[in-house]
């Protein structure tokens, strides 16, 4: 009992004079770690005869408890007198002014954000893939013959092979079957890939980069698109009219009256384009209102062949597909005259037109 006495003595003493959370850590490892005198002192119980041990241990353990709640209770002093000096010494100069330069969002940026939170709505995942893509999954899988247009180089940006030391040209631009590697020039191919690696039911958009020859006001070699893809056993073309009507009222935030024309893609069948009612007032374009149709996107019922492509019983299952250029939405939403200013990196084209990050897609869909 004499040797608890004065190791409480000890650390009790040492513990209330601790300056600092270091030396009170030092401190408690000298007496309650594992190699520290009251874990030491512990060890001996087992040498004890029952008469001995029924009096040193609760003696040490009420030693060990107490000597705890010494460490901790200094603890929270220290960081109290800290935090009390952090505060005298820190101070804030409220007379400075307030910074208020931030950057802005770019509206691609911006619309595909509020696309995404409508679709989401509606139950459409997000499916990506690479910009870089082979034959089969830009071209062959979505039922384009040899020799269509679109493979040609006036539409397409072909990878051209570099040349080795020894004037061969390296296998770079080709995939593994030796295929050519190219741009891809609609996001389709992640359609693709999404059906060849999992099964039906699929319910996806794919918003991302795609690339096409092409370059004036309303056309630039690289823009942005999002497609979807549903397939299941029992979805038809009156669900693609309701998504995509449902779709275009949420995004220009009023009633759109739309309307389906019969039109050609070689990887849907039947095929349509979605035009929009609309009135140019002046320079203002006005969806939803006016005597005139604008096309807006390109949509259809899963080609039997594609699914076949990827590996699908097209006897089982069925279903839609649709695409829709981002940047054009954007021009007709938020009034930009030209999609080249969109790549321009004016800092006033995107003071005037970009939007705060703090600002978040949060759209009414008004959807079920």
């Amino acid at each position: 009992m004499t040797d608890i006495t004065a190791l409480k003595t000890k650390y009790t003493a040492q513990i209330e004079g601790a300056e600092n959370l270091a030396a009170l850590d030092d401190i408690r490892v000298a007496a309650l770690g594992k190699k520290g005198e009251v874990s030491l002192q512990m060890r001996t119980l087992g040498k004890m005869s029952p008469e001995e041990k029924k009096i040193m241990g609760p003696a040490l353990n009420g030693l060990k408890n107490e000597l705890a709640a010494l460490v901790e209770a200094r603890k929270l002093a220290l960081e109290a007198e800290a935090l009390n000096t952090a505060l005298a010494s820190e101070t804030l100069d409220m007379s400075l002014p307030v910074n208020t330069a931030t950057g802005t969002l770019h509206p691609v940026m911006q619309v595909m954000e509020e696309m995404a939170v409508i679709f989401a709505d509606m139950g459409f995942a997000v499916a990506e893939g690479p910009d870089i893509e082979d034959d089969f999954h830009n071209f062959t899988a979505l039922n384009f013959p040899v020799g269509h247009p679109a493979r040609d180089m006036h539409d397409t940006f072909f990878l051209k092979p570099s040349t080795t030391k020894d004037g061969e040209d390296k296998s770079s631009t080709e995939n593994e079957t030796g295929e050519k590697m190219v741009l891809r020039t609609h996001t389709s191919p992640v359609q693709i890939r999404t059906m060849m690696s999992q099964k039906p039911p699929i319910r996806i958009i794919v918003p991302g980069r795609t690339y096409r020859c092409d370059s004036d006001q309303t056309h630039t070699p690289m823009f942005h698109q999002v497609e979807g893809l549903v397939i299941d056993k029992t979805t038809n073309m009156s669900h693609l009219k309701g998504c995509l009507t449902d779709f275009i009222s949420a995004f220009f935030e009023t009633d759109v009256e739309t309307r389906f024309r019969p039109h050609h893609f070689p990887f849907t069948e039947p095929s349509a384009e979605m035009d929009v009612r609309y009135e140019r007032v002046g320079d203002e374009i006005r969806i939803g209102q006016g005597d005139g149709w604008m096309e807006i996107l390109g949509c259809g019922m899963v080609h039997p062949n594609v699914l076949t492509n990827c590996g699908l019983d097209p006897n089982e299952y069925q279903g839609f597909a649709f695409g829709m250029g981002v940047d054009r939405l954007a021009m007709l939403k938020y009034g930009m005259p030209d999609l080249r200013d969109m790549f321009a990196g004016d800092s006033r084209w995107l003071s005037h037109y970009g939007f705060s990050p703090l600002l978040q897609a949060n759209l009414a869909t008004g959807l079920s």
